[in-house]
């Protein structure tokens, strides 16, 4: 079917909205004027003389009584353009707008203008196409083809317009390629809301009544303009189609920009630069789009950059995240992800956040099934190194680093803070447990200071625990712990020639009694994990007492450090009125959701209220979230008091108990101080690293000292500042 039809020329700037669209009594302006109603007052039609300006300045215009204009009018800046359809400008007065160096006079010129309202002292130069918009005060338009808005403009939010089929709904394809967790986007989506979505899946109720109030959110009428924000600045771009572009934006040299809501504010300004092209999807505040980048298909929350090639498609990237040049394909990511490296490749996964995808990485690429249906989840502080590949279907706790290596098989790893290596010369998968807290204490303790100072957003819709111990990350330790007995009293056993067969608490009281005991009793031990990889190799667990040590030093420091919170919140509680205000038992499990830790309970009772209509709105969802957010630290501080009891072994916390309790948390923050310093110290000390230095001077003049290290001095003031918390509260007892 041929695609270019003929029109009378009466048709340009008219007939925007099907008469079978407009309510009755209405013409196809009356959105557009709902939207603008304060600007009414202010306009007026054109005095004679200046159209004859207008006319002299080759203005043309079919119909000189659909322009108006503002005072104060100075025609002679609008020159070599034709407008077309209802044309309404604001106040044009003899002055320049400057942005970045870039000086522009006010007014219009070489530009076609068709049906559009114009904001004060806007400048518009060399757009051959400009239709629908609606542009804000102080904003430059200058060097773009085409600038567009159809009359079922959606501006990235998955819905369908009056009239439309359930076809032409946009779909977000998260988590697996085949669709089967698709999620429809919409402005204002944020991590939780993607992953309760694509999560829960099997709850047919909850997925309508998500679509539903998704789709309730926007107004389904046809004829709406697009948008371009008060001091926006648009130039050098190409194709700009059915899109929302909010104040203080500033687009560069795109080449195609489709179906999108840019947002931008004084505060939190988006910049998308040179070859970029965007379609169908959202940009959060203060987002950064550079270098050739692809979208299609997304949602980017606030403070995400794209750089130098990335591709990013069917995909979700949470808050404060960074892509540079590599693959992104039907991903759920959390805050704080890290991807830098152009031969990386992320596809079909969740990861929940604070994670780094090295070079060469190729994370869900190779399909273990007949389609390409494969998973992987990875909880938070997901570290695949330089060249690893692994198999779908994977499953990661939180913080778990993999060495170097082709991961031949799909792997569920569940003993966080732990390092994978793949051992090729003995053909078995190694996994030290609590690698993070004995070996790489720098890395670990600067996590959670690091995310916290690039958090860098003013909307904050999205609730990020950026602690790497928090109820989710104790909760998997608890969970080590256990497996790490049952595996060792295992491999006593098989030392002893004796059957293992007893059940699984006989096995981890043994087991317990080993770990808790010297380390001369398990080192000739070669303890096995069980279930971790889908092979026949042997899967050694390594360095076991030290990891279970490392758990249980881990675990009394998240219970002690919390508690202690607790009393400084609340001066007029005591250590020993915790038994009271604190008590009940450990509440779990936790959820990752989009960042904000929140109990699996409160969850469910969160998707029943969406189901029976008690939440109606992602608004009141968002304040849900809130709700829980605010409530969050009290019940974190009772699950440090249930994990603290259950650490000491008793009911209630006795006044020796907590003594000796906070004797061993001051320990361990001298330890944790100590290890930030000697993991650090060891990059100064390596002696390849000192090889391209002539001496010591040099290279302090380069790299600076491990002394003068700014983390190092962060974290001995912490624990200057934690001594005196603890001997301050020691007393209120």
């Amino acid at each position: 079917m041929r695609e270019v039809k003929i029109l009378p020329a009466s048709a340009l700037g008219h007939e925007f909205v099907p008469a079978e669209f407009l309510p009755e009594g209405q013409d196809e302006d009356y959105l557009r004027n709902m939207e603008i109603t304060n600007r009414a007052a202010t306009w007026r039609h054109l005095r004679s003389d200046e159209i004859e300006d207008l006319v002299n300045n080759r203005v043309r215009c079919n119909n000189w009584d659909t322009v108006y204009v503002s005072d104060p009018f100075t025609p002679h800046l609008v020159k070599n353009s034709e407008f077309s359809g209802l044309v309404r400008i604001g106040r044009l007065e003899d002055v320049v707008l400057e942005h970045h160096e870039l000086k522009t006079p006010v007014g219009i010129t070489n530009s076609l203008i068709i049906a559009c309202d114009i904001g004060d002292n806007v400048a518009i130069h060399n757009v051959r196409y400009l239709s629908h918009f609606v542009i804000g005060s102080n904003a430059m338009l200058l060097n773009i083809d085409e600038m567009n808005t159809t009359n079922h403009a959606k501006f990235g939010n998955g819905i369908i317009k009056d009239g439309e089929s359930e076809e032409v709904r946009i779909w977000l394809d998260l988590m697996n390629e085949a669709g089967g967790r698709a999620v429809v986007p919409f402005d204002g989506m944020i991590a939780a809301d993607a992953y309760i979505w694509a999560k829960h899946r099997n709850d047919d109720v909850l997925q309508e009544r998500l679509k539903q109030i998704t789709q309730d959110q926007f107004d389904s009428r046809r004829g709406f303009f697009g948008v371009v924000g008060d001091g926006a600045v648009v130039k050098n771009s190409r194709i700009i189609k059915d899109v929302k572009i909010g104040p203080a934006c500033y687009i560069k040299g795109a080449n195609k920009l489709k179906n999108l809501t840019i947002n931008s504010s004084d505060d939190e300004p988006t910049q998308i630069g040179e070859g970029v092209e965007m379609v169908n999807g959202i940009v959060g505040f203060g987002s950064h789009v550079f270098y050739g980048c692809k979208a299609v298909r997304f949602v980017m929350g606030n403070n995400t950059n794209l750089k130098y090639g990335a591709r990013l498609i069917h995909s979700f990237l949470g808050d404060n995240s960074t892509i540079s040049c590599c693959e992104i394909l039907n991903n759920l990511i959390f805050p704080a992800h890290e991807q830098h490296h152009n031969n990386s490749f992320l596809i079909a996964a969740l990861v929940m956040g604070q994670s780094n995808i090295a070079a060469g990485a190729t994370v869900g690429s190779n399909h273990n099934s007949r389609a390409a249906d494969g998973e992987i989840q990875a909880g938070r502080g997901f570290w695949p190194g330089l060249c690893t590949t692994l198999k779908h279907s994977s499953r990661f706790a939180s913080f778990v680093l993999l060495a170097k290596g082709d991961y031949p098989a799909e792997l569920n790893i569940p003993l966080p803070f732990s390092l994978l290596s793949n051992d090729l010369s003995n053909n078995q998968l190694l996994v030290m447990p609590a690698y993070w807290w004995n070996y790489n204490m720098f890395a670990l303790a600067r996590n959670t200071w690091k995310y916290n100072t690039r958090d860098r957003r003013k909307t904050k819709t999205q609730h990020i625990e950026f602690n790497a111990l928090a109820p989710d990350t104790t909760e998997e330790i608890l969970r080590a712990l256990r497996l790490l007995e049952i595996w060792t009293a295992t491999a006593y056993l098989s030392k002893q020639d004796q059957q293992s067969d007893k059940d699984e608490e006989t096995l981890a009281r043994l087991g317990r009694q080993l770990l808790r005991g010297s380390a001369e009793q398990t080192t000739d031990l070669e303890i096995l994990g069980e279930g971790m990889e889908n092979s026949r190799r042997r899967v050694v667990i390594g360095k076991v007492w030290r990891g279970y040590k490392a758990y249980r030093e881990m675990l009394h420091y998240y219970a002690v450090t919390n508690l202690l919170d607790y009393l400084r919140d609340h001066p007029q509680a005591t250590a020993a009125s915790l038994n009271e205000s604190l008590a009940g038992p450990r509440e779990q499990p936790w959820v990752n959701l989009g960042g904000q830790i929140t109990l699996s309970s409160d969850v469910d009772a969160l998707k029943a209220d969406i189901k029976s209509g008690k939440l109606n709105s992602w608004l009141e969802i968002h304040r849900e979230f809130d709700r829980l957010w605010t409530a969050y630290p009290l019940a974190k501080q009772h699950h440090a008091y249930t994990v603290l009891l259950k650490m000491l072994e008793t009911e209630a916390l006795t006044e020796d108990q907590w003594n000796t309790a906070l004797d061993e948390a001051v320990r361990i923050q001298r330890y944790i101080c100590d290890q930030v310093y000697l993991t650090r110290k060891k990059d100064y000390e390596n002696r390849f690293r000192r090889a391209t230095f002539d001496n010591e001077s040099e290279m302090e003049s380069v790299l600076g000292t491990v002394e003068g290290n700014s983390f190092v001095k962060h974290v001995r003031s912490e624990t200057s500042a934690f001594l005196q918390l603890v001997e301050s509260l020691r007393p209120r007892w």
